[in-house]
């Protein structure tokens, strides 16, 4: 099933994707799951198919603007070269690092992200705005000291992300987060796609598109900490909570590290597919064209 959060006039809500129209489980359920990280928490969450048995869509995917699949999570924990791929060309660029023992975290906040179809904003203080295609994880039962032969039972459903990122202030310190949390560079959508829909999440294609160019394509098999071992070392962390939301890290590809380097510029177009998922499509504008 695909769920995804959206506005319609004037109106934030959420709901199923049926074909090419959206069933409105947020007006359905008025008052009673106000978001769609609500519902996935819910113990009506793993009735959904009943729930959805015999309606019909409210309303046409082309009349709804979707939003951030979960649109307040309470954490966005990404990753950072958790492909090997990637890990790769960041030390053939220059930089000296080692292959991780234990999965490299960072954090991004809510407010950053956009959903499908929405500008990525370039802001005025770089030309420096990169691309990251991305798996994310949708945590849909909480808990702590997840262990990894439970954690994929944890896991609520999946979807595209585009970790966008403003290179030279992500270099400003050790700590990255400077460059990953700018307003309006976290593309997350269209939609997350229910965990019973993919078994393994390590054997998804992912390809992302700038421009109609092919610039990265890998597969989620590359990843150095798979999707159980990550649940299992930021739940040793943080006390998971459903709607949190987990950013598996990016393969090659990465703009920076091409000689010349790449970076967004305006009228851009970012498509991130990931196989059985969907794609995920943003355009860049400059922070002044947004504002």
């Amino acid at each position: 099933m695909k769920l995804l959060s959206f506005t319609c006039n004037g109106r934030d809500s959420w709901g199923a994707v049926l074909g090419d129209g959206v069933v409105d489980l947020g007006l359905a359920f008025a008052g009673q799951y106000p978001l769609l990280q609500d519902f996935i928490g819910s113990a009506d969450f793993d009735r959904r198919e009943a729930l959805l048995a015999g309606r019909q869509p409210d309303l046409r995917l082309s009349d709804i603007t979707p939003l951030p699949v979960i649109t307040r999570p309470e954490k966005i924990v990404l990753l950072v070269r958790n492909y090997l791929d990637h890990h790769n060309e960041v030390v053939a660029a220059g930089l000296k690092r080692e292959v991780p023992q234990f999965p490299p975290l960072f954090l991004r906040v809510w407010r950053s992200q956009i959903g499908h179809e929405a500008p990525i904003v370039r802001p005025a203080i770089s030309e420096q705005l990169d691309w990251e295609g991305e798996l994310a994880v949708i945590i849909g039962k909480g808990g702590r000291h997840i262990a990894e032969s439970e954690a994929l039972s944890h896991v609520a459903g999946y979807a595209c992300y585009n970790d966008a990122s403003v290179r030279e202030w992500q270099f400003h310190a050790q700590q990255i987060a400077a460059g990953k949390n700018f307003v309006g560079t976290g593309g997350f959508g269209p939609w997350m796609v229910t965990a019973d829909e993919i078994a393994d999440p390590s054997q998804l294609k992912l390809q992302t598109r700038l421009n109609g160019e092919l610039v990265q394509d890998s597969h989620t098999s590359n990843m150095i900490f798979g999707v159980p071992r990550l649940i299992n070392y930021i739940s040793t962390i943080f006390d998971l909570v459903p709607g949190d939301v987990i950013v598996t890290g990016t393969p090659a590809g990465t703009g920076w590290t091409l000689k010349p380097p790449r970076f967004l510029r305006p009228s851009d177009v970012v498509e991130v597919e990931i196989e059985k998922i969907g794609v995920l499509r943003n355009s860049v504008i400059d922070e002044q064209a947004a504002s």
